[in-house]
């Protein structure tokens, strides 16, 4: 591989997932061949890396700053960060040479921003994280996140729906560039509140947010500076499962999130969120 890239290997042999016996080199392999689906999801956003080199059995950790010994060729966007108190260098990833080393530096799940770098203040994405609390079931999950379509459908907004990778949804809605996040966020917020008064198993506030048998519709993600798991990014679990981006069709009773893992996943041909940002739309409802 070195031949076809500027990233130079280490450990290769490194077991990542070892309850699949998976090696570092399979990470980098997944990248590699998923990276004309997720590159354009990719395109100047901030990433902050969830990096675990020791497997995720060990502890990992998140990198927001771009760590010591980057190669130049790496771009990276500065801005202060309100949780750090100071400035850092986030990582850019726009171009396949880029997210190969962040995969060598085993960065298996890769967060990235819901606003651009030329626009740092105001977001394109705004997204509702449907986050469920056991015995509530994935089912009930797809059930809710059908229920909030519909509600977006009435007012002629755009909705996309992918997996969390873990046990949850993530349904996503392009925007024109007009707002902030505190309007985002609150938007999210009233549209939890409301979907709340309509169904027993739903709460809206963080307070609830671990209460058995619920499904927490997290705004507090529309927050400037945090981040989402990207479309097609790994996640740090035993069957190595993948955040991906589904047609609403394909969500139907019965599906499971971990259908969806780092063999599977490679197979896909379309990207259904090819078009998202064809798609950005206003809030206000005519």
């Amino acid at each position: 591989m070195n031949d076809l890239t500027k990233v130079s290997f280490t450990n290769l042999d490194k077991i990542i997932y070892p309850a699949l016996d998976l090696k570092k080199s399979k990470i980098i392999e997944y990248y590699i061949r998923i990276a004309p689906l997720m590159l354009g999801s990719l395109r100047d956003r901030i990433i902050v890396m969830n990096r675990f080199p020791d497997g995720v059995d060990k502890s990992g950790f998140y990198g927001k700053d771009a760590p010591k010994g980057i190669p130049p060729w790496v771009e990276t966007f500065n801005t202060y960060s309100e949780t750090a108190k100071h400035e850092i260098d986030y990582v850019l990833c726009n171009n396949l040479d880029t997210l190969i080393w962040m995969a060598n530096l085993a960065a298996l799940e890769i967060n990235m921003t819901l606003s651009r770098k030329d626009d740092y203040e105001t977001p394109d994405l705004m997204f509702f994280d449907l986050d469920p609390e056991p015995p509530c079931s994935f089912d009930d999950v797809i059930d809710i996140a059908f229920s909030l379509k519909e509600k977006l459908d009435e007012l002629n907004l755009k909705s996309f729906v992918k997996t969390s990778g873990k046990k949850g949804l993530h349904v996503v809605l392009p925007l024109i560039k007009k707002y902030n996040f505190k309007q985002t966020r609150e938007f999210v917020h009233q549209f939890g509140k409301f979907l709340a008064k309509e169904s027993d198993i739903v709460v809206s506030e963080f307070r609830k947010s671990r209460d058995p048998g619920t499904i927490f519709i997290d705004y507090l993600q529309n927050t400037r500076g945090k981040t989402m798991i990207a479309p097609y990014s790994l996640r740090a679990e035993p069957k190595a499962t993948v955040s991906i981006p589904l047609e609403w069709k394909e969500l139907k009773k019965g599906l499971r999130p971990e259908e969806f893992n780092i063999f599977s996943v490679i197979k896909r041909k379309d990207d259904p969120w090819e078009r998202l940002m064809d798609s950005e739309q206003s809030l206000e409802v005519e």
